[in-house]
C-alpha cells in the first residue's frame, strides 16, 4: 500500500479555500442534531449530508433555520469575541453545556460520552473557545465528570450459584467492561469535545479527542457511537458532502489510542480468591484503533445514501511498524481465526487484533416524511462468497429502523414516529460454529472499549433492543414518549446455563428491561432545555432466580426490581 491513496485529499486541499472546522458535538442534548436531521424529512434541508457520519461540521452559511419564530441556526452556536481580518483570526466563545442524571437503584443509560454508568446523581460541565488563524482551527471544549457512584450488587455478587464462576470470570479476562468505577465518588476531567485542524474547503486533517458517531441509527450504532468517552486520534476527514459526477461522497479516516478503565473486575467482582489466582490478569497496554467510514449519494437516486465502514483494534506491544500496521482498514478483507477460533494457536501465526465492518444505508421518502434505514455488520469476516451467501448471519449484528413525521396544521410541526431494532445476540449457528461475541476478543482482553465503556452500541455486548418513540416536534421543540426492551447479554446468559448442572432453571431467566420514558426538549431565547423521565422495570435483574421448591419453572419467586432514571440538561446559546 502506497500513499497514492493520500493524494486525491492533497489536491483537495491546495486548490480549495479555507473554512471554519468547528463541530456541534455528538449527543448535544439529544435532540439538536436530530432536529436538523428532522429537516430532511420535511424537505427542508439544503447541505444534503447523510447524516452518517458525525459530529457535524459548521459552515459559515446561515442557511438552515429550525425555529421560523426564532431563526435558529448553527451559528448561534458561538459568539465572536475577538477578529482581526489582517491575520484572518477570529476567537469564539462556545455555549455552555450542562448535563444531569440520576439513577435510582442500579446503572443505566448510555450514549452519554464522557458520563459513567453509575447509581445516584452524576452531571457533566463542559464549555470552551474556538479560535481560527487561517486554515487552523482550535477547538478547545473539556468536559468535567462528577458521579455520586453509589453501591449497588454487581454481577458477581448475585447469587447465582457456582456455576456463574467459570463465566463470569472469562466474561471479565475478555472485555475491560467494569459494574461499577471503583468505590467511592467519580471524577473526571478530559479533554472533551477538543480538537486542532488544518482546514482546506472540504477537507480537515488533524488531531481531535471528539466522540465520532458512523452509520444511521439514532438508538445505537454497531462501530462507533458516543457511548464512550471520545479518545485522542487523528483524523482525516471531509467537512462537508463533496460533489462528483456520479454523486457526492462524505468519509473519515481515523488512527487513535484507546485507554483501559484501570479497574480490576475479577477483584472488584468478589469471585472467591481461588477462581481469582487461577484467572488471566490483564496487563497494561493500550490499544490502536484503526477505522474508517464512507457514505455515498447516487445522483440519479435522490434520497439514498449508502455506506460502509470497518475497523481494527490491536494491543500496542502487539502491533509493527509498517504502512499495513497502522492501517489495515485497506488491506483486503479476508478471513482471520479470531475470538474463539483462536484458542490453542500460536499467536504468532495469527493477526492477534480485533476486526469489525458493517454496510448501511439510509433513504428519505421526502413526499411522506419518512425515513428507513439499516446496518449490518460481522465481527469475522466470511470464508469465502459461498460461506457468505450459505450463512450471512453468521458473527452478524444488525441495526433497522423507521421513522414518519405526520404533519399538523401548523408549519414546521408534526408527530413523529419512530421504531429502531437492534440485535447484538450470537446467532443460532455458533451452537455449530465458533462465534465470537460482538465487542468481545479473547486476543485484545480490554475489547472494544475505551476507558471502561463500550465504543459502539451502547447496550453492549450480546444484547438486543427494540425502540418505539412518539413525539410532537417542532424545530428545536419536542414532547414525547418512549417505551424499550433491552435485552441484557443473552451470549453471557447461555454461558451461563450450558456451566449450570440443572439446564431447565434457566429457561425463564433471561435478564430483561421494560422501560417507559417520557422526553422534552424546548428552546426558549438563549436556552435549550431537555429533561427524561424514565420507569425501569428489570424482570431477572442480573438473571437472579428463585425455583419453588415443587419445581414449577413458569411460577417461581420472581427477583425483579425497579429503577427510575431521570436526565435533565441546559446549553446556553448565543445571539
Amino acid at each position: 500500500m502506497t500513499m497514492r491513496i493520500f493524494y486525491p485529499f492533497l489536491l483537495l486541499i491546495f486548490l480549495s479555500s479555507w473554512v471554519s472546522a468547528q463541530t456541534l458535538p455528538v449527543g448535544l442534548l439529544e435532540n439538536v442534531e436530530d432536529a436538523y436531521r428532522r429537516q430532511q424529512l420535511l424537505g427542508k434541508d439544503s447541505s444534503n449530508s447523510s447524516y452518517m457520519i458525525r459530529p457535524m461540521f459548521m459552515s459559515d452559511r446561515n442557511d438552515l433555520a429550525l425555529d421560523p419564530d426564532s431563526s435558529y441556526s448553527l451559528l448561534h452556536f458561538r459568539k465572536l469575541l475577538y477578529s482581526n481580518p489582517k491575520f484572518k483570526t477570529q476567537i469564539y466563545a462556545l455555549p455552555l453545556a450542562w448535563q444531569q442524571q440520576v439513577n435510582s437503584h442500579h446503572p443505566y443509560g448510555m450514549n452519554d460520552g464522557s458520563m459513567v454508568q453509575a447509581k445516584g446523581y452524576e452531571t457533566q460541565i463542559s464549555a470552551g473557545i474556538y479560535a481560527k488563524i487561517g486554515p487552523l482551527s482550535i477547538q478547545f471544549r473539556p468536559e468535567y465528570v462528577y458521579a455520586q457512584n453509589l453501591k449497588f450488587q454487581r454481577l458477581a455478587d448475585a447469587p447465582n450459584g457456582v456455576y456463574w464462576n467459570t463465566p463470569i470470570t472469562t466474561y471479565y479476562n475478555n472485555i475491560d467492561l467494569p459494574d461499577r468505577f471503583n468505590n467511592g465518588a467519580y471524577s473526571k476531567l478530559s479533554l472533551g469535545q477538543s480538537s486542532i485542524r488544518l482546514n482546506a474547503g472540504p477537507v480537515s486533517f488533524g488531531f481531535s479527542n471528539e466522540n465520532l458517531w458512523w452509520g444511521p441509527g439514532v438508538r445505537n450504532s454497531l462501530l462507533m457511537s458516543n457511548n464512550a468517552s471520545g479518545f485522542r486520534h487523528l483524523t482525516l476527514n471531509t467537512t462537508r458532502p463533496i460533489k462528483t459526477y456520479i454523486g457526492s461522497f462524505e468519509a473519515q479516516i481515523v488512527g487513535g489510542r484507546l485507554e483501559q478503565s484501570g479497574i480490576n473486575l475479577l477483584q472488584q467482582g468478589g469471585l472467591p480468591q481461588a477462581i481469582i489466582n487461577e484467572s488471566t490478569t490483564r496487563p497494561y497496554d493500550w490499544r490502536y484503533f484503526s477505522g474508517m467510514v464512507l457514505s455515498y449519494q447516487p445522483k440519479w437516486v435522490p434520497g439514498l445514501f449508502l455506506g460502509f465502514d470497518r475497523s481494527f483494534i490491536v494491543n500496542r506491544s502487539n502491533m509493527g511498524n509498517s504502512f499495513s500496521d497502522y492501517f489495515p482498514i485497506f488491506d483486503a478483507v479476508e478471513k482471520k481465526n479470531f475470538g474463539e477460533n483462536a484458542q490453542g494457536q500460536n499467536l504468532d501465526e495469527l493477526a492477534a487484533r480485533d476486526q469489525y465492518i458493517s454496510f448501511f444505508a439510509r433513504y428519505l421518502l421526502p413526499e411522506s416524511k419518512a425515513e428507513i434505514y439499516f446496518q449490518y455488520g460481522r465481527n469475522d469476516h466470511a470464508q469465502d462468497i459461498r460461506d457468505a451467501l450459505v450463512e450471512p448471519e453468521h458473527t452478524r449484528a444488525y441495526i433497522v429502523g423507521f421513522r414518519k413525521i405526520i404533519p399538523l396544521l401548523r408549519a414546521d410541526e408534526g408527530i413523529q414516529i419512530g421504531i429502531e431494532l437492534t440485535q447484538l445476540e450470537k446467532p443460532a449457528n455458533n451452537t455449530l460454529r465458533a462465534t465470537p461475541t460482538w465487542y468481545i476478543h479473547n486476543l485484545v482482553p480490554d475489547g472494544y472499549t475505551n476507558k471502561g465503556q463500550v465504543l459502539g452500541a451502547g447496550i453492549g455486548p450480546g444484547s438486543n433492543l427494540q425502540t418505539l418513540d412518539v413525539s410532537w416536534v417542532k424545530g428545536l421543540k419536542r414532547i414525547g414518549v418512549q417505551f424499550e426492551r433491552q435485552v441484557n447479554n443473552n451470549d453471557l446468559y447461555y454461558r451461563f446455563a450450558y456451566a449450570s448442572a440443572d439446564k431447565n432453571q434457566y429457561i425463564n431467566r433471561h435478564w430483561v428491561d421494560l422501560s417507559l420514558g417520557g422526553n422534552v426538549s424546548w428552546n426558549y431565547k438563549n436556552f435549550l432545555l431537555n429533561g427524561q423521565l424514565t420507569y425501569i422495570r428489570s424482570l431477572n435483574y442480573q438473571y437472579q432466580w428463585q425455583g419453588k421448591s415443587d419445581g414449577s419453572f413458569w411460577d417461581w419467586n420472581k427477583q425483579d426490581v425497579n429503577n427510575i432514571h431521570a436526565k435533565i440538561g441546559l446549553v446556553y446559546l448565543f445571539n
